[in-house]
């Protein structure tokens, strides 16, 4: 871990990366699902974030400002988060516009209501 996030301590890491950066990344991959906007609009916003969280880290808390595996890990934790709150967003999306089409199977998916009349088709 201290490799990883070159040396910071955990609290300024948990603090930064999970509550800042991963509600950062939730809200966003909220927004764009929200937008009806593609999942890999949210792969752009968290490289960005991950700049952000890691410029917040070396203003801060005196973490190292260009550490490639830093970034990498801040930026796979919020690509993690965002993509997640873009499916469920987009889920509730699906099963709250188009009931008469999709009922929710999950937190994550949605499935195809079939019909009566549509069953005995081939």
């Amino acid at each position: 871990m201290e490799r990883l996030f070159a040396g910071e301590s955990i609290l300024p890491i948990i603090f930064v990366t999970g509550v800042l950066g991963g509600g950062a990344a939730w809200l966003s991959g909220r927004a764009i699902a929200r937008a009806w906007r593609p999942p890999w609009q949210v792969a752009v916003a968290t490289l960005l974030l991950g700049a952000a969280a890691r410029f917040i880290h070396f203003a801060l808390f005196q973490g190292e400002l260009l550490s490639v595996a830093s970034y990498g890990c801040d930026a796979l934790i919020f690509l993690i988060v965002g993509l997640l709150a873009w499916r469920t967003t987009r889920a509730s999306q699906m099963v709250r516009q188009y009931p008469w089409l999709y009922a929710r199977s999950g937190p994550l998916s949605w499935r195809e209501i079939v019909q009566e009349n549509e069953r005995g088709r081939c």
